[in-house]
């Protein structure tokens, strides 16, 4: 039994119940508090108890500070009552999940805690799209990025060392794929390179547009492509067309009814 008075920082994976880690499920289904984010599902929801008092905390665009200060005081004070709190988090909580924010706020006050890894998306959305990440003929390096830094501001992100790196995978990066697609050119990606984009991996609604390095900008905006949605750079996306016969078990589907693919000429 989960211990009360506790925080559990869970990772819900992709976004389909199926890919729940077992004890991901667990806490969901014993939690007296469920604070979850926008990336979660209602089917995921749906197994926490009927007296289990859930709270939305996600995070509007550009609020995402403010909101993270209200996210940390409500974790203490629910726990200061006693009670199970579950955290829980679209993909892996300290994969771009701020996890390892309000795991330290959490120590700072005190709360006992504990962190649920989940199924990350910077891995999982490509191989919902047949593309593996690695390779062992063209890909033998991968690099997990954040979009929302591509603008360089924060001086952070070395475009010249990811330029050199077999597999690129950001995260959060649809309203800055311009820049990012410019960013690798200059730093001497070819611009042939190619790209895809996965939006909403294992969710209903699941779509990947494919495209180059060159040409993924306004392949993304004539293909209205938004949020959530993780781009994927690199020779592995060519290993797409091999595998796309591949079963899927998983029903990523409401109604039966499966958008069409969509893809982007050169």
């Amino acid at each position: 039994m989960p211990q009360a008075g506790k925080v559990y920082l869970v990772g819900a994976g992709p976004g389909h119940p199926e890919l729940l880690t077992v004890k991901a499920a667990e806490l969901i289904k014993a939690g007296d508090v469920i604070v979850y984010d926008r990336l979660i599902l209602e089917e995921v929801l749906a197994l926490s108890r009927p007296s289990a008092e859930r709270i939305y905390m996600g995070k509007p665009l550009g609020k995402h500070d403010s909101r993270q200060d209200e996210v940390n005081e409500l974790l203490v004070s629910k726990a200061r009552e006693g009670r199970i709190v579950v955290r829980l988090k679209g993909g892996d909580p300290f994969v771009f999940g701020r996890g390892g924010e309000e795991a330290e706020y959490l120590a700072a006050h005190g709360i006992p805690f504990e962190v649920i890894p989940g199924v990350c998306s910077a891995l999982s959305a490509p191989l919902s799209a047949s593309i593996p990440v690695t390779h062992r003929e063209i890909a033998s390096s991968v690099a997990i990025v954040t979009g929302h830094n591509a603008n360089g501001t924060a001086g952070r992100i070395d475009w010249n060392a990811l330029a050199k790196i077999d597999t690129l995978v950001f995260l959060m990066g649809v309203h800055n794929v311009g820049k990012i697609a410019n960013k690798l050119i200059a730093a001497g990606r070819a611009g042939d390179t190619p790209v895809a984009i996965v939006q909403m991996a294992f969710w209903p609604g699941e779509r990947t547009l494919v495209a180059t390095l060159a040409t993924v900008a306004d392949a993304c905006k004539r293909a209205e492509i938004e949020p959530p949605a993780t781009l994927i750079i690199g020779e592995v996306v060519r290993v797409r067309e091999k595998l796309l016969d591949g079963a899927r078990d998983l029903d990523r589907t409401r109604d039966s009814v499966m958008p069409d693919l969509v893809t982007a000429a050169d």
